[in-house]
C-alpha cells in the first residue's frame, strides 16, 4: 500500500511526520491482557491540556511545545483521559475547536521492567494524532478510531519521572475516513463580513465530530520473545468444535517453541496444540450462540492459552497470552444468515459510543447500562454506526451474545473528490486496521465498509470493488456489505452487486411524504422487493425511525411526539412481517438513544431519533419495541 501524503488545514503539512505502513508486514495488535509474563500500567486519568488556538493552528509545533512543560507554553486544564474534550468545559472554544489540541502527563517506570519490551498504546484518538515521549516522536497515527502502539523502551527513564505529550487534529478533509471539507469564508464587496482568517469545518454526516483522546492510554510489557498476533477459524464437525489457529511470534526469540491450549469457561485444558499453525478438535463442543437472551451460556466463550517459549537467556523466556473465542460459524446461503447452521435474523439498533458527559469518551457504567438496555428490550444485534467502537464494548457482545455489524468510519464519502487514490488507500488501510483488531470475535458476523456513500456515480463502483475485495482477501470468512442510502435506489445504485448482504436505509414517513403513516407500508413494500428483484441477494433494514422529543405527547399522533414515533415504527413492522420470511434478514431501528449533532436548524440539541434518550431513559417506543423483541425471540428460539 502506497504511502499516503495526508495535508491538513492551517498552513502546517504533516507529510513529514506520516510513516510508511505496508499492511501486509504489519504486526498483530492483541488487546493489552495480564499474564504470567505480562504486566500493564494505565496512564488513564487527569492530564494537562491546552488548544492550540493560534490562527495558523501550528504555533505547538513550530515552537515545540512537546519539548517542555505544557504548562509553559500557555495557561493549560486538567481534562480526563480518556474523553472527548468537546464537552468537559464551559467553554465554547474548546466545544466547538478544530486544530490540534495538546495533552501532557508524567508518570514513572518500575525498574523491574528493565529486562522487558515495553509497548505504549493509545486505544483510540480522534482523528490524527502524534506522540512523544520526552521531547522524542516514538508514534504517529492516523484515523479516530482504532488502536496503534509501538515497542518504546529505549525513549524511557527508569530512575526518574518520564513526560507523554500527545497531539490531537480533529481536522476532516476530503481523504480522511469520515471525509470533510475546511471552508475559509472570504469577504466579498457586498457579501456578508467575516473576521479575518475565519473559516468553518463541515463534513457530511449527522453526529457532532467529538475529539480527543478517546480511549485509555496504557504501557504493557512483554518478555523479548513474544506472541504477536492469533488468528482464529471456528467449524464444527458433529458434536467436535474445529479450531484452526495461526500464531506469529516476534521479537529476540532464536530457538523457540509454542504450546497452544483450549480452556473451558473453567480453566480446565480440553484440547491442545503444539505447533504455530494447526487444527484443534473440541469434543462435546458448546457453541456460541446469540438468541436466547435468558438461556444459561449460550455466549460460550472458551480461551485459547498460547505459550511461546525461546532459549534465549532473559530474566522471562516464556510468553504467555490469552485470547477468548466462541466455537460458532456464519454463512450465507439461499437467502439466508445461517449461525451455526441455523437461520439468524438480525434485531436491535443503530448505535453511537455517545455518552451524555463524555462525549465518545471510554465509559464503562454507560457500557453496563447499555447492554442492560440491550437485553431488557430483548435485541439480539446492532451495528457500530458509524465507526468501530470500544473493544470493551466489543467483549460485552462476545460475552452477552449480541450480533454485530462491525462498521468502519467510511461515513459521508458523498464527494468525487473522497474518491480518489489516496481517500482508497487510507479506506483500505482501515478495514485492515479494523479486521487486525476484531478478526476473532464470535460477535462479529459481518463487515460493513461504509454508510450512505454516493453509490450512484461511476467512481463509486470501482471504489468499492477495491475496498470490498480487499476486505475479503483479508476475511473470507464473514460476509460483508454497505448501508444504502444518500438517494442511491435500486436502478441507480452501482455498487449493491458487490455485497453479500443489501442494507439500507430508509425513512419513508419522515423525510419524505412527513407525517403521512399512510404511505409507508406501500413504498416501504414497493422499494424493497424491486431491490431484492434486482440483486436476488438477503437484505436488513439498517436504519428506519423519526425524531422523537421526549415527553412531548399528541393524540392523535403527530411528527415529533412520542405517540408518532410508536404509531411509525408500527407501520415499517408490518411491512417487516410480510417479508422476513422472504428475503428480509434483519431490522435495525436507528437509534438506540438520542445523540449529539453538530448545530443545525434540522436538528434540537441533536438527533432524537433514539428509542431511548441520551441519558438512557426509554420513550414509549422502547416499550412498543421491546413487546415486538421479545416476541421474535420466542418465534426464532430453537430454529
Amino acid at each position: 500500500m502506497a504511502c499516503k501524503q495526508t495535508f491538513y488545514v492551517f498552513l502546517i503539512s504533516l507529510s513529514g511526520l506520516l510513516q510508511c505502513h505496508d499492511a501486509s508486514s504489519a504486526p498483530g495488535m492483541l488487546y493489552p491482557r495480564d499474564s504470567e509474563s505480562r504486566e500493564i500500567k494505565s496512564l488513564d486519568g487527569m492530564w494537562k491540556f491546552r488548544i492550540d488556538a493560534s490562527r495558523s493552528r501550528a504555533e505547538g509545533l513550530t515552537q515545540k511545545w512537546y519539548t517542555k512543560p505544557l504548562e509553559e507554553t500557555g495557561p493549560v486544564i486538567p481534562m480526563p483521559v480518556p474523553s472527548s474534550y468537546n464537552d468537559i468545559t464551559q467553554e465554547k472554544s474548546i466545544r466547538d475547536f478544530v486544530g490540534w489540541a495538546w495533552y501532557q502527563r508524567e508518570f514513572y517506570v518500575s525498574s523491574s521492567w528493565k529486562h522487558n519490551r515495553i509497548v505504549l498504546r493509545l486505544d483510540s484518538a480522534h482523528y490524527f494524532a502524534v506522540v512523544w515521549l520526552n521531547g522524542k516522536e516514538v508514534l504517529t497515527h492516523e484515523g479516530g478510531h482504532l488502536p496503534f502502539e509501538g515497542a518504546v523502551k529505549s525513549f524511557l527513564n527508569f530512575d526518574k519521572a518520564n513526560v507523554i505529550t500527545v497531539a490531537v487534529n480533529n481536522t476532516l478533509t476530503p481523504t480522511t475516513l469520515p471525509p470533510g471539507d475546511i471552508i475559509y469564508k472570504q469577504n466579498t464587496t457586498h457579501g456578508l463580513p467575516y473576521p479575518a482568517g475565519y473559516f468553518v469545518q463541515y463534513y457530511q454526516f449527522d453526529f457532532f465530530n467529538f475529539a480527543g483522546i478517546h480511549r485509555s492510554v496504557r504501557l504493557y510489557t512483554t518478555p523479548v520473545c513474544y506472541v504477536d498476533d492469533i488468528d482464529i477459524t471456528t467449524n464444527i464437525q458433529g458434536s467436535t468444535g474445529l479450531v484452526k489457529y495461526s500464531v506469529s511470534s516476534l521479537g529476540v526469540c532464536q530457538t523457540n517453541s509454542v504450546m497452544v491450549a483450549i480452556l473451558d469457561k473453567w480453566g480446565n485444558v480440553v484440547a491442545q496444540g503444539a505447533d504455530y499453525q494447526g487444527t484443534i478438535q473440541v469434543p462435546n463442543a458448546k457453541l456460541w450462540w446469540p438468541y436466547d437472551m435468558s438461556k444459561e451460556d449460550h455466549a460460550y466463550l472458551y480461551t485459547m492459552k498460547v505459550s511461546v517459549k525461546t532459549n534465549v537467556t532473559t530474566e522471562g523466556n516464556i510468553d504467555i497470552y490469552r485470547l477468548p473465542f466462541g466455537i460458532r460459524t456464519v454463512r450465507v446461503e439461499q437467502g439466508q444468515v445461517l449461525v451455526n447452521g441455523k437461520p439468524f435474523y438480525c434485531h436491535g439498533f443503530g448505535k453511537h459510543e455517545d455518552a451524555d458527559i463524555r462525549g465518545k469518551g471510554l465509559d464503562f457504567p454507560l457500557i453496563a447500562k447499555d447492554f442492560n438496555l440491550i437485553k431488557w428490550v430483548g435485541a439480539n444485534c446492532f451495528r457500530t454506526s458509524h465507526y468501530p467502537y470500544a473493544e470493551e464494548i466489543m467483549d460485552q457482545a462476545d460475552q452477552q451474545g449480541v450480533m454485530v455489524i462491525d462498521e468502519s468510519p467510511g461515513v459521508g464519502i458523498t464527494k468525487v473528490a473522497s474518491y480518489g487514490p489516496v481517500s482508497l488507500a487510507h479506506h483500505k488501510e482501515v478495514m485492515f486496521e479494523l479486521i487486525r483488531r476484531d478478526k476473532n470475535r464470535p460477535s462479529v458476523f459481518m463487515w460493513s465498509v461504509a454508510n450512505e456513500p454516493n453509490s450512484i456515480i461511476p467512481q463509486a463502483h470501482s471504489y468499492f470493488r477495491e475496498v470490498i475485495n480487499y476486505t475479503r482477501s483479508l476475511d473470507p470468512r464473514r460476509p460483508i456489505t454497505y448501508a444504502v442510502g444518500g438517494g442511491a435506489d435500486y436502478y441507480s445504485d452501482v455498487c449493491a452487486i458487490l455485497v453479500d448482504i443489501i442494507c439500507i436505509n430508509h425513512y419513508f414517513g419522515w423525510y419524505s411524504d412527513t407525517g403521512h403513516l399512510e404511505v409507508i407500508q406501500l413504498q416501504l413494500e414497493n422499494d424493497l422487493v424491486n431491490w431484492y428483484k434486482t440483486f436476488k441477494k438477503p437484505m436488513i433494514i439498517t436504519e428506519y425511525g423519526a425524531d422523537t422529543i421526549a415527553g412531548l405527547h399528541m393524540e392523535p399522533s403527530f411528527v415529533f411526539s412520542e405517540e408518532y414515533q410508536v404509531d411509525f415504527i408500527k407501520e415499517y413492522h408490518r411491512s417487516f412481517d410480510k417479508l422476513r420470511k422472504q428475503f428480509l434478514v434483519g431490522e435495525l431501528i436507528w437509534n438506540f438513544a438520542d445523540f449529539l449533532t453538530v448545530q443545525g436548524v434540522k436538528r434540537v440539541a441533536g438527533n432524537k431519533k433514539g428509542i431511548f434518550t441520551r441519558q438512557r431513559q426509554p420513550k414509549m417506543a422502547a416499550h412498543s419495541l421491546r413487546e415486538r423483541y421479545l416476541s421474535l425471540n420466542n418465534e426464532t428460539k430453537g430454529y
